[in-house]
């Protein structure tokens, strides 16, 4: 793997990572946790990311949606 694929990979994986904490910390804070405990679930959000799920899915393109 050349360095432009292993930095394709490592940005594959923050956007899913930032997006697991996202609709974590949303949906802690939906069901009422204070700060603290929604933040704790954005991790365990990004803690039970699927990894070879995310790295298995076709490539999306750098500037599209996320």
């Amino acid at each position: 793997m050349n360095e432009a694929e292993c930095l394709a990979m490592a940005e594959r994986i923050r956007r899913a990572c930032v997006q697991a904490a996202r609709n974590g910390y949303e949906e802690a804070a939906m069901a009422g946790l204070c700060a603290e405990g929604a933040l704790e679930a954005a991790l365990g959000a990004i803690e039970r990311l699927d990894l070879e799920t995310i790295l298995s899915a076709p490539e999306r393109p750098a500037d599209g949606p996320r």
